[in-house]
């Protein structure tokens, strides 16, 4: 068992108001982009990363599990042409 906590991508107030956006499936996504991709939202979703229970590289390497596990995706809005690291609905993509 690892001693930090796990890293969890939760649907805040804001997500259930956000407009829909194209799914973008991971195998059309190169390896280095997705890294930085997460790289960037571990940045920008916690700012506090001299936390001493979770390195960036930990946080980094559980977004990248929950890819894996089909827990979280990666959307494309149209409107503001970004893509964004959201979290699956219940059963999606399983």
């Amino acid at each position: 068992m690892s001693e930090f906590s796990e890293v969890t991508i939760e649907r805040d107030q804001q997500d259930r108001n956000a407009e829909d956006g194209v799914v973008v499936p991971l195998e059309r996504i190169n390896t280095e982009t997705l890294r930085g991709m997460v790289e960037e939202f571990v940045t920008r979703e916690w700012s506090d990363l001299t936390d001493a229970e979770s390195t960036f590289d930990y946080k980094v390497e559980q977004v990248l599990l929950q890819f894996k596990e089909k827990r979280i995706k990666v959307v494309f809005d149209l409107i503001s042409q970004t893509c964004n690291i959201v979290p699956n609905k219940a059963g999606e993509y399983r």
